[in-house]
């Protein structure tokens, strides 16, 4: 009985909070703009600020790759691709090495797929560095700072520590000859070796053409309180259980496999995207890694992204205010998940779902092809350029030398 009594409660709480945001879009107030400098940034049009070099390649370190295996295109680490086939076009791009303030090495290291499409890391390093050696061989500007004004993308479940498995990373931590680039990274938890100080976290690549194929009337309400299609247990990464997720989702189905305000499975529907946008909190739980592309879908359907990933760095932290727009739970408190989210006024539910509803939120976490003002690319930009300028120790003296060549386990050193 006790338990009816709560569910009416808040079913009354979802109805009123969708009576009086059906309210407020007749009256006009359907978006929100970000407050503050964060807004500003958000809106930041990095061209005219920098100057990008795009190193070429053989075509074995890009073109060739993503030509055996398209499927690259489509997965959640794409961005690697995209950001240098936006690179080559975009008008921060120079001809001329002598006048750029960066300088950019396009290597598609995530593009070398297992039959279920997920990337298998063991080569990138020997990648990673063939291409080093390449560019510092037949330029210079890769050994007069050793990489300080190099940036490279790398999507990876943990970066440029380039394994999947958190612990392996951590043994392995940043490919030696990467430490005094900038990464460019899905990947992002504080206090952790595979995120170093000036990264910039990007949020993973969700295909924005098929997102909009699925959007549904703006005005549908939003009968779902809490929404999550994923795994709860890696058996076969992690058969006794507890390691996955560090426990965190494990939590979640057995405490609320039962409960009717949580729709909770394993089944990944054919209407996925149009049930998000049906949801009013959409749990956004670590996996193997922090990060996931529920946040990029929770962002762009509206749908208050829950998430429960301990000391993580979110993607563009310096411009979308996440806890303006998101509920953040510690993984020690899941079992509590039920009594966090009904206990949020529905004046502050409406405010996030207002925040998430402006446009420029939306376009900063999607790569458009062809890229748009206020984009995902745009951000990255848009961080790089708040870098310069550079100071000038980052140059090396003469005969100096900081990095070391034959650092890292044995077989990264095998030749690529």
């Amino acid at each position: 009985m006790e338990l009816c009594r709560w569910v009416f409660c808040v079913l009354l709480l979802i109805a009123s909070s969708l009576r009086v945001g059906a309210e407020q879009l007749r009256r006009g107030q359907r978006t929100e703009r970000i407050s503050g400098s964060a807004g500003d940034v958000l809106e930041d049009n990095p061209v005219g600020r920098l100057k990008v070099f795009v190193y070429e390649l053989p075509s074995k370190y890009n073109k060739k790759i993503l030509q055996k295996d398209p499927r690259c295109l489509t997965h959640m680490f794409a961005a690697e691709i995209f950001m240098h086939r936006f690179l080559l076009s975009s008008p921060v791009r120079t001809l001329n090495p002598e006048e750029a303030d960066w300088f950019y090495t396009p290597v598609y290291t995530t593009c070398d797929l297992t039959p279920n499409g997920l990337p298998l890391p063991f080569k990138s390093p020997r990648m990673m560095r063939s291409a080093i050696q390449l560019i510092s061989s037949n330029w210079p500007y890769w050994n007069r700072t050793e990489g300080a004004d190099h940036f490279f993308v790398v999507p990876h479940d943990f970066g440029a520590c380039f394994h999947y498995q958190e612990e392996k990373a951590i043994e392995r931590g940043i490919l030696h000859l990467l430490q005094r680039a900038t990464l460019v990274q899905t990947f992002g938890q504080r206090n952790h070796v595979c995120l170093k100080e000036g990264s910039i976290t990007i949020p993973p690549y969700a295909p924005p053409q098929k997102m909009q194929s699925h959007l549904i009337p703006p005005d549908t309400p939003r009968s779902i309180f809490v929404y999550f299609r994923g795994l709860f247990y890696d058996v076969g990464n992690d058969p006794e259980g507890g390691y996955y997720a560090r426990g965190a989702r494990a939590a979640v189905w057995e405490n609320f496999k039962d409960n009717p305000l949580f729709d909770i499975s394993t089944e990944h529907p054919m209407t996925y995207y149009e049930d998000m946008q049906r949801a009013v909190f959409c749990l956004c739980p670590l996996g193997w890694a922090p990060w996931s592309p529920r946040l990029v879908e929770g962002v762009i359907f509206g749908c208050i992204p829950v998430i429960i990933a301990d000391d993580i760095v979110l993607p563009f932290a310096d411009a979308i205010p996440w806890e303006e727009i998101g509920v953040f739970v510690a993984e020690e408190d899941v079992p509590n998940l039920d009594t966090i989210l009904t206990s949020i006024p529905p004046e502050v539910i409406l405010r996030k779902q207002r925040l998430l509803a402006n446009p420029s939120m939306k376009q900063a976490m999607l790569f458009p092809q062809p890229a748009q003002p206020g984009d995902a690319f745009h951000q990255i930009l848009n961080g790089l350029a708040r870098k310069l300028p550079h100071g000038r120790n980052i140059y090396l003296k003469p005969g100096e030398k900081i990095l070391n060549w034959t650092a890292g386990p044995v077989g990264d050193l095998k030749p690529w």
